[in-house]
């Protein structure tokens, strides 16, 4: 297996089975545009995407820059393998090497495959939360 991080529209079309849905051109453009989106792809031995990373460093003023991990996916194929934790690790050392002081990701709470790759890779849990978010694609009323 090798990891890359990815800078070219024609890869993230190439792994476009790793993501939810079908990745958008304008932005899959704007994502690798900007220095501070990651997206990485691991590679089995025959040269087949068979998981993604995408991580966004966030700075605050009083904070500095941290790690956001957007999302991970590895092909159902390709599970239990460490695939996962590979491109989790691989994340870490760019935010390391960024000058990121911490990374983070949120996930569900019944998401158990997810929850123990990020645990091997060595995150810790910190506390529970609640997410609340906003749909600005509905209608205004």
């Amino acid at each position: 297996m090798r990891i890359e991080r990815i800078t070219t529209e024609a890869e993230v079309h190439r792994a476009a089975d790793l993501f939810d849905a079908a990745p958008l051109e304008s932005a899959t453009r704007r994502f690798l545009t900007d220095p501070t989106h990651h997206l990485l792809l691991a590679y089995d031995d025959a040269g087949r995407p068979v998981g993604m990373i995408t991580g966004i460093e966030t700075t605050h003023p009083d904070k500095g820059t941290e790690m956001l991990v957007y999302e991970l996916g590895v092909a159902p194929v390709a599970r239990l393998q460490g695939i996962g934790t590979a491109l989790v690790d691989a994340l870490a050392a760019i935010a390391r090497e960024n000058g990121c002081y911490g990374m983070w990701v949120s996930t569900e709470t019944d998401n158990k495959a997810a929850l123990a790759t990020y645990r091997r890779a060595g995150a810790m849990e910190e506390m529970t939360f609640t997410l609340l978010s906003w749909d600005l694609n509905q209608d205004q009323i």
